[in-house]
C-alpha cells in the first residue's frame, strides 16, 4: 500500500498512450485469436486470486488474441483471463472514456494505485459483467483510476483512466484478485442481479459451473 501511495504522483508522460490505432491494433489482435466461452458465475476460476504472469512468451501472446476475439464476440468493453477459464492475471480492454475516446491494451500483472482523497470523486453508475449475463446494478466506484503492470512483453506500463474507462479498469483488476462487481453491492442488490441474469439468455457461449 504504502509503494502504491509514493507512486501516485509520477508524472503524466509516463503513461502508455492506448488511444492511437485503436481499430488497427484490435483487429490484428481479434484476427490471430480465437473466441472462447465466458465463464459465469460460480465457477471456482473466477472467485479466487490469479496466478501472476511470469512468462511473456508466444503462449501469452496467443493467449491474449484469443482474449481479444472473445471480448468482441461477447460484446464486452473489457476482458480479464479467468474469465475464459485461464488462471493469469492479465486483462484486455476496448472501451470508451465518457469523452467518447477509445482505449485498447493489455495489462499484465495489475496493481490499482491508491488515489489520494481529492481524485476519489464516486460515480455511481451501472455496472454489468459479462460474467453475469443479463445483469446490471448501480455501483460506486472512483471516476478516476490508474492501474499498473507490465505489457505482453512484459515491459513495465501505467494506464490511467476516466469516467467509464476508469470503472472498467477498476472492475477488470477485480476480476484478477476474485472479486465480481456483484460481491461489492449489499446482499439484497446482488440477490437481484443474480436473478436478472437467471430470467435471461446469455447472448453469448458460456461456462457451466464445475
Amino acid at each position: 500500500m504504502a509503494q502504491q501511495q509514493e507512486t501516485k504522483s509520477e508524472p503524466f508522460d509516463e503513461f502508455i498512450v492506448d488511444t492511437e490505432d485503436c481499430e488497427a491494433r484490435e483487429q490484428a489482435y481479434r484476427a490471430r485469436g480465437t473466441a472462447r466461452p465466458i465463464t459465469v458465475v460460480g465457477n471456482p476460476v473466477l472467485h479466487k486470486e490469479c496466478r501472476d504472469v511470469t512468462e511473456f512468451d508466444d503462449e501469452l501472446a496467443r493467449l491474449v488474441d484469443d482474449m481479444f476475439a472473445s471480448q468482441r464476440a461477447a460484446e464486452g468493453v473489457g476482458l480479464a483471463a479467468n474469465q475464459i477459464g485461464v488462471d493469469l492475471k492479465v486483462f484486455v480492454y476496448d472501451c470508451l472514456d465518457d469523452e467518447g475516446v477509445r482505449h485498447v491494451g493489455v495489462v499484465c500483472n495489475p496493481v490499482l494505485d491508491e488515489l489520494p482523497a481529492e481524485r476519489r470523486m464516486l460515480d455511481d453508475s451501472n455496472e454489468g459483467c459479462l460474467s453475469v449475463p443479463g445483469a446490471y446494478a448501480s455501483l460506486a466506484r472512483p471516476d478516476y483510476a490508474v492501474v499498473r503492470g507490465q505489457d505482453a512483453e512484459g515491459k513495465p506500463i501505467a494506464v490511467q483512466g476516466t469516467g467509464y474507462f476508469a470503472r472498467c479498469l477498476q472492475h477488470e483488476t477485480d476480476h484478477l484478485y476474485g472479486y465480481l462487481y456483484i460481491d461489492r453491492l449489499s446482499k439484497r442488490e446482488r440477490k437481484e442481479a443474480l436473478k436478472q441474469m437467471a430470467e435471461g439468455a446469455p447472448r453469448y457461449e458460456t461456462v457451466a459451473n464445475d
